[in-house]
């Protein structure tokens, strides 16, 4: 069964945040770490996984993702140091 996952990037602890959504972390964080994609991350230096959620359901991630991009920035803070309370990069996890 395909997993979809919805992700926060971070350029540091309390740092500029990318939010995305992707069928495989793995792979898009590894273009997030070694710059293939010129974009914002590239452009404000977003590299560390500090986030993640799985979804069966591509219709549930797609929401998921919208609505954490709206909202306010102490919200997504919050909602990652409540699981990342050192803001540790996960890639290393999910590798």
């Amino acid at each position: 069964m395909k997993q979809y996952y919805v992700y926060i990037m971070a350029s540091q602890c309390n740092g500029t945040l990318y939010i995305g959504i992707t069928s495989d972390l793995i792979k898009r964080v590894w273009q997030h770490k070694n710059k293939v994609i010129k974009g914002f991350t590239y452009k404000y230096r977003v590299d560390k996984l500090v986030y993640f959620e799985a979804f069966q359901d591509v219709a549930l991630a797609i929401r998921r993702e919208k609505r954490l991009k709206e909202w306010q920035r102490e919200w997504k803070l919050n909602l990652i140091e409540q699981s990342n309370p050192r803001w540790i990069d996960l890639y290393s996890e999910i590798i």
